[in-house]
């Protein structure tokens, strides 16, 4: 075995057991599976052309050498990003922990309540310090979460602002400008009309729905915005806070003077700034909004004993999009940050994090006395970590500033932004001060303490904040590890067994690739630092969107978008752009087939396009008459055809190229949803199949850790002709600098700590390691199918008889013995799996995806597992509501109470098969009541009130 194989180590099935996969599958070799599952017309000729794959070793010492280019300045720019303190029991227990980041979004609530629990605490956390009523389980980032609420209250707005057509929407000069430009992005195709002015000069109309101000300002000025609400409120506009949130733990929370949503970023809580992302936006809103939040809420709910239980509240809304009729494509939150997040506010509790804000104030205004005591000109008049202040010539205090290795932020008209953080301390206002001094010929002055500051008592918070119990049990090591493990232990995880997702790849997240996310040299650099600072990350940038550029055979990436939702939005708006460049704005219509994912239509319809669905026939594909006939009809106005490929159901369609041949000659383009790209690397490509732009899941293809349902990457890879158009920053130039469309996401290149995962994966797999991961993952989809297909029907297959990397099981035969799918997703649990994926494309089916992580004995092991529920579903009595299946999950508690009343055995339902008493996973409630907590919508920890 060569031990410096990292492909050895990715990919599960051994020779000899690939040997016994293609025999019971009944082909010759592996060559001969792929030449049945992919037409030929499509295969690549060539191997990809990529550097000869690393060991994990030189690896370790090739990202080492890179980090070099990287410069860690003290860095003062603010603008949403700070220096932060990672708790090192966070960081070592969470971050580096598989049981945190390899698990996936909750939608199997009762093997999830650990990550229920912690989100809960998010949202408890995030509800009380903005002093709203109700907060989601976060955002992609604040610029996201600013466009979202935008859009919340265009669809809300009252009768009367309808039938006005009011459409304007007021955003403050004072808002930070990356989020300006996401709401510019959002609002062209939706009709809005963005007002930009002084909010002290607005004067609102009833043609004004909405506002956004910042608070504080983008320039560190604490505004009171309680006479701008009133005026506001006066014709029924609702007002954004987009807040800092740790600056709430001084000052008055938005909810208290009026707001009627707050947005912002949960990164100062201990999130490092990963020159971007990821970092969970926080959404917090009144209760009258639960309905149209949105994202993710996780409620309260009871089990069927009636014991609390978590679950997603309304989560329909999540796993199916409303498609046409969608006011949102969010499907990726930042789980595993807000879960890092909430830990934080876990760990400090109020009185903590009250002493960090009141820590950086003071030290904010010890800067500010020393600017008074130099003469020097600061324009705040009240503040909490960032002053403005005039100088004589900018650019020579940069020189000395970057002498020094700091940096500022350079406004206009020599004015300069200085924001403190949680690591600044007394030396480093002094060198701040040293620096300023000597750029204005001053004496250089210093002090030797802080000096203390009260608010000034008209923005001074009084309220209590986050008094639940949680945030004060937990404020030592021993305490805090043991409560992280306490929740880790409620979930299952990657770490404990194969996550057969279909469409969502859960395949190993290695070690190797994730470890460079905790060296601070990655992680301590501000997005918007100087790109000579960021060297490293450039160098790394290059390669990977020259490596996707190969992978997809397209012409430019962009690494911007940071979900794969966003990805989705930026492809269209990159293709609209492109229209609009032929005087061609009217082409508005997209294709989108019947079994496409619910985010496509979703994406359309924000991208300001007219969804017009394609048939699907009898086996599955998309119907090509049906499509043809379409695209005639809408020739004229015919702007895009979104695609998945292989198709959602598991097949690689021999009509692509015919299909993709029709949108060309009748003017449109084509956009490849990249949700299956794990069947095509190295094998077929978006290029070779005829498309024009594609989004690529790197948390799924690229091997990111789904963390619970977030971080994901999303980048899109375009043809030469859309390359001009790829979307751009409003502070560092990027993208189609001069035709770019506006910002997608809030930083430059997005989420860009965690895109070294996905270097490191295609740099150590190397072309042929890729090309065998994807060869592996056709062959255990193959393997299962041919192991199940004795028992269950298997819905689509190729023209050959083949699935491609995943495949659809029916279980809809069942339903006459009273059997739904989502009793075989729970019954799986006492087994030791994830249930795959419910429902979706097909309901009353499961999608199967086992990835070519999974060697032949897990692969195994899980059919088994089916094969064992078959047959308990075989024993039942039709409409049995007290089987085994229908009583699934079965918890510990049950196992050992004094009463057995149920008519099967403990063991039967605990430990049906041997395998699982070696390594058994207890789900920790019974099956939840959904319908209960939909209607008892309870989304944020009681209070201390209900403990006592």
């Amino acid at each position: 075995m060569n031990t410096n194989s990292f492909a050895l180590r990715h990919i599960g099935p051994r020779k000899n057991e690939i040997n016994e996969m293609v025999k019971t599958i009944g082909v010759d070799s592996v060559e001969s599976l792929i030449k049945k599952t992919i037409p030929n017309d499509i295969l690549l000729k060539n191997d990809l052309d990529l550097p000869e794959a690393l060991s994990e070793f030189q690896y370790t010492l090739h990202i080492r050498n890179i980090s070099s280019n990287n410069k860690l300045f003290k860095t003062y720019i603010g603008l949403g990003y700070h220096p932060t303190i990672l708790p090192g029991v966070i960081q070592r227990n969470i971050l580096e922990n598989p049981g945190w980041y390899t698990a996936y979004t909750p939608y199997q609530a009762e093997i999830a309540q650990g990550r229920l629990e912690a989100l809960l605490n998010y949202q408890t956390m995030v509800t009380e310090l903005t002093g709203m009523e109700l907060a989601n389980a976060s955002l992609l980032d604040e610029g996201t979460a600013a466009a979202e609420a935008m859009i919340m209250l265009l669809n809300t707005r009252s009768r009367a602002q309808k039938k006005a057509n009011a459409l304007q929407f007021f955003v403050s000069e004072d808002v930070l400008p990356q989020t300006i430009d996401i709401l510019k992005t959002r609002a062209i195709p939706l009709g809005v009309e963005l007002i930009f002015g002084n909010h002290l000069e607005f004067e609102f109309s009833e043609n004004v729905y909405g506002a956004i101000v910042q608070y504080p300002s983008k320039n560190g000025e604490v505004n009171n915005y309680a006479n701008f609400v009133e005026k506001a409120k006066s014709v029924e506009a609702r007002v954004v806070a987009a807040a800092d949130l740790l600056s709430l733990t001084l000052l008055t929370p938005p909810g208290e003077w009026g707001a009627d949503v707050v947005v912002g970023t949960t990164q100062r809580f201990g999130i490092p700034m990963g020159y971007g992302g990821p970092h969970a936006a926080y959404f917090a809103t009144k209760e009258s909004y639960k309905r149209n939040i949105p994202g993710r809420i996780i409620g309260v709910t009871q089990d069927k004993d009636g014991n609390r239980a978590l679950r997603m509240a309304l989560q329909t809304r999540e796993q199916h999009i409303k498609r046409e009729k969608a006011t949102s494509n969010i499907c990726t939150a930042q789980v595993l940050l807000a879960v890092m997040a909430g830990m934080y506010g876990v760990y400090h509790g109020p009185n903590g994090l009250t002493f960090i804000a009141s820590k950086i104030h003071n030290l904010t205004n010890t800067l500010n006395k020393g600017f008074e005591k130099l003469g020097v000109v600061q324009t705040n008049k009240m503040f909490f970590d960032t002053l403005s202040i005039s100088v004589s010539n900018t650019e020579k205090v940069k020189e000395l500033a970057e002498e020094k290795e700091i940096n500022f932020f350079y406004t206009k008209n020599n004015q300069i932004n200085i924001s403190l953080n949680e690591t600044t301390n007394l030396n480093d206002v002094n060198d701040i001060i040293e620096v300023i001094a000597t750029a204005e010929n001053r004496p250089v002055i210093s002090f030797n303490t802080i000096e203390e500051k009260s608010l000034d008592e008209s923005i001074k918070r009084t309220s209590t904040f986050m008094t639940n119990e949680v945030f004060e049990k937990y404020h030592s090591e021993t305490e805090m590890m043991r409560y992280i493990k306490k929740l880790e232990r409620k979930d299952l995880s990657l770490n404990h067994s194969m996550i057969s997702l279909g469409s969502c790849t859960m395949k190993l997240n290695a070690a190797t690739e994730m470890l460079p996310l905790s060296w601070p040299i990655w992680g301590n650099i501000h997005p918007f630092v100087p790109v000579e600072q960021a060297g490293g990350y450039h160098m790394v940038f290059k390669e990977l969107e020259a490596a996707l550029n190969e992978i997809t055979g397209f012409y430019a990436t962009s690494l911007q978008p940071n979900s794969g939702a966003q990805g989705e939005y930026a492809g269209l708006m990159v293709i609209k752009a492109y229209h609009e460049s032929n005087n061609e704005s009217h082409r508005n219509i997209c294709l989108i087939p019947a079994s496409a994912h619910g985010t496509n239509p979703a994406s359309a319809v924000m991208a300001g396009m007219k969804v017009v669905v394609t048939k699907s026939t009898e086996d599955g594909n998309i119907d090509v008459d049906d499509l043809r006939e379409k695209a005639l009809l809408h020739k004229d106005n015919l702007a895009a055809l979104m695609v998945t490929y292989p198709s959602t159901h598991g097949v690689f369609e021999s009509t692509i190229k015919e299909i993709t041949e029709i949108i060309h000659t009748n003017g449109g383009q084509v956009y490849m949803d990249g949700a299956n790209m794990n069947a095509q690397v190295g094998l077929t490509n978006p290029a070779t199949i005829g498309a024009d732009v594609c989004h690529l899941n790197l948390h799924k293809t690229f091997a990111i850790p789904h963390g619970g349902g977030g971080p994901g990457v999303g980048p899109i890879c375009v043809v030469e002709h859309l390359a001009p158009f790829l979307p751009s920053n409003p502070i560092i130039p990027t993208g189609g600098k001069e035709t770019g469309i506006t910002a997608i996401s809030s930083a430059p290149w997005g989420s860009a700590l965690v895109l070294l995962i996905s270097y490191s994966y295609i740099k150590m797999l190397g072309s042929e390691g890729l090309k065998n991961s994807t060869i592996n993952a056709i062959l255990n989809a193959n393997y299962l199918k041919c192991r199940l297909e004795e028992h269950y029907s298997i819905l689509y297959t190729g023209e050959n008889g083949f699935a491609a990397h995943e495949m659809i099981v029916d279980f809809r035969e069942f339903k006459q013995k009273g059997v739904e799918v989502v009793d075989i997703a729970k019954r799986l649990m006492d087994y030791g799996f994830h249930a795959p994926t419910v429902s979706f494309p097909v309901a009353g089916t499961l999608m199967i995806e086992p990835t070519e992580s999974e060697n032949k004995e897990e692969l195994d092991t899980f059919c088994n597992a089916l094969i064992s529920i078959k047959s308990e579903i075989d024993e039942m009595e039709a409409g049995d509501t007290n089987s085994v299946i229908k009583n699934a999950p079965h918890t510990q508690e049950m196992l050992t109470s004094d009463n057995w009343e149920l008519p099967y055995s403990r063991s039967k339902a605990a430990f049906p098969l041997d395998y699982i008493k070696e390594n058994k996973f207890w789900p920790s409630v019974r099956r939840v009541d959904d319908a209960y907590g939909d209607r008892n919508l309870i989304c944020s920890c009681n209070p201390i009130e209900d403990y006592m």
